[in-house]
């Protein structure tokens, strides 16, 4: 999921350069929406990691 959100900020970045306005905002608020969502997910996981590792002890 990371992965794709670094390929849409790059995306973004070279459209904007190139002057496509319209196909870099598109791009960079599809890069921002799974990046957040990459965030919610690593924090779940990490929390669940610590559940279960103090549940082994």
């Amino acid at each position: 999921m990371l992965k794709w959100a670094l390929i849409f900020l790059v995306i973004s970045l070279i459209s904007g350069f190139l002057g496509f306005s319209g196909i870099s905002q598109a791009t960079a608020g599809i890069a921002k929406i799974l990046f957040f969502l990459f965030l919610v997910v690593f924090v779940i996981l990490v929390v669940f990691a610590f559940a279960v590792g103090s549940a082994v002890f």
